[in-house]
């Protein structure tokens, strides 16, 4: 016991609070909820009387970079986007590009597959979806 020295509380706490900043921040980079909300966008959906209204936020987005599908009731809205920069100052070039692909798919029960419509304003995609009338055909069954 006489050979034990305490350990120096004060400089460990010093050498955890510069760096845990830092280890939070690296974790937090390659945490799965941080991806997923930078590889995806914003979609809202409205259930209105006789049609479905679907906006999708997409910033800077170009409509020739979008694509919809519609099968058994999916909704699906894609995005690929590829951007290249040159730039050229005084004797050199600087060139980046980026690759970005991102999907959102909705399930619409009793919409419609024809007359669908869809219009890109503002980073603002909306898409009208009519719905058909569903009969419920649901019978309530009594327990004996």
């Amino acid at each position: 016991m006489a050979g034990l020295i305490p350990f120096n509380r004060r400089r460990n706490s010093l050498f955890n609070d510069t760096f845990t900043d830092f280890y939070n921040m690296v974790d937090d980079f390659f945490n799965d909820d941080f991806l997923r909300a930078k590889s995806s966008f914003k979609v809202d959906i409205q259930d209105n009387e006789k049609e479905y209204v679907i906006e999708a936020q997409l910033p800077g987005v170009n409509k020739d970079e979008i694509d919809l599908e519609f099968e058994k009731g999916r909704l699906t809205i894609s995005v690929q986007r590829e951007e290249t920069v040159d730039e050229e100052k005084k004797n050199y070039v600087h060139k980046e590009s980026r690759y970005c692909s991102m999907s959102r798919s909705v399930y619409l029960r009793d919409a419609l597959q024809e007359g669908v419509k869809a219009k890109l304003d503002s980073g603002i995609l909306t898409i009208t979806v009519p719905k058909e009338k569903l009969i419920v055909n649901r019978k309530k069954i009594e327990i004996e």
